[in-house]
């Protein structure tokens, strides 16, 4: 797919010279779509003499402009088992094509990005897009967590099982419809694929970069704070596609169990530092153990919040009131360990070292914290459901499912035959 909104001078080249590579390159049937975001200028008559002209290539007109909203529009309604889009001053290289789509052909990734920022990345474009791009990927990182390297590059691919199921989540319509795509998938569990790009700078660019970024950063806020309540249904995404070795049983082991330990012991980590700041801090104005108590009611409420969230993967407000009750009777049994240990030190000698309490107060809660995670799983986040999967938001899911996705188009993976390359082209310098 390309996107234009007035682009009547370079659609032809641009066009043209796809066609001509998928048919002199690409191993795979394909079909070139032009989605016109209601251009004023003769871009439709332009692509509707593209269409007459070459059999791979069709026209798709909106009334409304937005790359995001002619992505979901064509993306949803394409029959094809890979999507991808390219803009239309073809910045990047077209051979990075191929490498795209190959591992969403052979069902190894769920999504694909050209990356202009990856190291062998060839680029060429001026220090004022380059530093805007840097930045806002650095804003990626540090405010939505994102691991993957280049959000805007104009150049990325999707299978359209996984695209049934992520377009309906995306709210944008805009520039920011691809950061919001890549975040939702990240966040889901999908692969995502990159691949480094030769990419140059189009000098004739009509994208308004200062109202782009405003909006880029609106989107940031946006999805960042539905991330932080719970309100997105990431449930839908949770691996429905493909074999996923972390749904495999493991003998005498309960499922979810070694993720569940390894999350747990995270956060009591940081909860026990969190925990020890806090002591240190009352211990100045207070007793011990006054000091213990306040640090460890402080500590607990966080650390109930923490493992529902993370380490049982409960996501929502409902049942969180609940949760907290229960997290603060484990306090009570935590208290009652510690502030045992505290008791049993004074009874011992009358003015012990501060360094003395710190480390008796860490054993006690080094066997508190053992006590802690088996009361969390077996009684305050409890598995409900057969085959021990953690616990999380019900979401009805049915209708998302990869495999109806795959009964409606007959497995459409399976229709990507190879064709034979034009042998006889003198262009070919294969």
């Amino acid at each position: 797919m390309i996107p234009v909104y007035n682009e009547e001078k370079d659609l032809q080249p641009c066009v043209r010279r796809l066609h001509e590579h998928l048919a002199r390159t690409f191993p795979y049937a394909f079909r070139i779509t032009i989605a016109d975001n209601a251009s004023t200028d003769t871009t439709p008559q332009v692509a509707a003499r593209l269409a007459a002209e070459i059999p791979e290539v069709s026209t798709f007109r909106l009334e409304q402009k937005g790359r995001g909203r002619a992505l979901r529009a064509v993306w949803s309604a394409s029959e094809a088992p890979v999507l991808a889009y390219m803009d239309v001053d073809l910045s990047t290289d077209l051979n990075a094509l191929l490498p795209l789509v190959a591992p969403l052909i052979s069902g190894h990734s769920d999504l694909a990005i050209g990356s202009r920022l990856a190291p062998s990345s060839r680029v060429v474009r001026g220090p004022k897009r380059e530093f805007i791009s840097r930045v806002y990927n650095l804003i990626l990182r540090g405010s939505l967590q994102a691991r993957f390297s280049d959000a805007q590059c104009g150049f990325k691919a999707i299978r359209r099982d996984v695209a049934q199921v992520l377009l309906p989540l995306i709210e944008d319509t805009g520039w920011f419809f691809d950061t919001e795509m890549l975040v939702l998938a990240e966040r889901a569990g999908l692969r995502i694929h990159e691949v480094p790009v030769d990419w140059v700078d189009d000098p004739d660019s009509t994208v308004h970069i200062v109202r782009t970024a405003t909006d880029d950063l609106k989107g940031v806020w946006r999805v960042g704070r539905a991330l932080a309540t719970g309100s997105l249904p990431l449930d839908r995404l949770a691996r429905p596609f493909g074999d996923d070795p972390r749904d495999r049983e493991i003998k005498d082991v309960p499922r979810g169990l070694a993720r569940q330990l390894v999350g747990f012991c995270v956060v009591g980590a940081l909860s026990t530092l969190f925990y020890l700041l806090l002591y240190s801090g009352f211990r100045v104005f207070t007793g011990s153990q006054a000091a213990n108590a306040l640090a460890l009611l402080v500590s607990a409420i966080a650390n109930t919040a923490a493992n529902r969230r993370l380490t049982f993967g409960v996501r929502g407000r409902g049942g969180a009131v609940r949760h907290q009750a229960q997290g603060l009777v484990v306090f009570g049994i935590g208290l009652a360990l510690t502030s045992g240990s505290l008791a049993a030190l004074n009874a011992a000698t009358s003015e012990p070292a501060h360094s003395t309490e710190l480390a008796v107060l860490i054993a006690a809660n080094l066997a508190a914290t053992v006590l802690r995670f088996l009361l969390f799983r077996a009684w305050v986040f409890p598995d409900r459901r057969e085959g021990g999967s953690p616990v999380a938001a019900s979401y009805d899911t049915t209708q998302f499912r990869a495999g109806d996705v795959a009964d409606s188009w007959r497995d459409a993976t399976a229709q990507l035959l190879p064709v034979r390359p034009h042998d006889t082209d003198a262009r070919d310098f294969r």
